[in-house]
């Protein structure tokens, strides 16, 4: 599959014709849903979750799908059988992708934040997008998508994280709110510079592409 990079955490990825995109959220440029046949949302947080660019493409797509929890399915009501709630060990096919589903929690902030809801996609055996937790798949995945920049995690957990999920490799997601000098200290920690993870680190740049799988 094509795996392109939109802004923050959303990615796009295209086999066969069809389109599949997760996390098209508030850091996300409009047009990763252009052309879109289905879409999968990790949690409500809004750098995950824009409510009305979704209901927007739903409106000019009226074949558009969308897969995501409990708590984002319910505020997309009206939109009727074309959102679909999942949980954890579900399984389903989305626009020709098969999808399962990992987790249920958003990693922890702080004791005094209220943890929302939170699903991982892994798409075709092959990819693995956590959202917002350090989930660890039951299988072996081809590329991590890392979140590498949030107020729940370290520099070490990352580390950790791709060492336990142990991927072909890892690319970066989750980096909306990284400049340039933090960008280059993870990559120094998770690159070829760092204590090791098993796995090569890409960044890539908004609207660059790779192929995966």
């Amino acid at each position: 599959m094509l795996l392109t990079k939109f802004g923050h955490a959303c990615v796009r990825m295209e086999k066969d014709g069809c389109r599949l995109v997760v996390d098209p959220g508030g850091l996300t440029e409009p047009q990763a849903l252009d052309g879109a046949d289905a879409v999968l949302v990790t949690h409500e947080h809004f750098d995950h979750f824009n409510e009305a660019v979704l209901r927007e493409a739903a409106l000019h797509n009226p074949a558009l799908r969308i897969w995501t929890n409990s708590s984002v399915a319910g505020r997309l009501d009206g939109l009727g059988a074309r959102v679909t709630a999942v949980g954890e060990g579900e399984s389903f096919t989305a626009a020709g992708f098969d999808v399962r589903v990992y987790g249920t929690w958003h990693a922890p902030i702080h004791p005094d934040v209220p943890r929302v809801g939170n699903i991982g996609f892994l798409v075709d055996d092959a990819l693995f997008h956590p959202g917002d937790a350090l989930t660890v798949p039951d299988t072996t995945v081809d590329t991590l998508l890392l979140p590498v920049h949030g107020p729940w995690s370290t520099t070490g957990q990352l580390i950790d994280y791709v060492r336990a999920v142990a991927p072909q490799q890892a690319c970066a997601i989750h980096d909306g709110a990284l400049n340039e000098v933090g960008g280059a200290m993870i990559r120094g920690f998770l690159g070829d510079d760092g204590p090791g993870t098993g796995a090569p680190y890409r960044h890539l740049t908004a609207g660059a592409s790779i192929t995966v799988g």
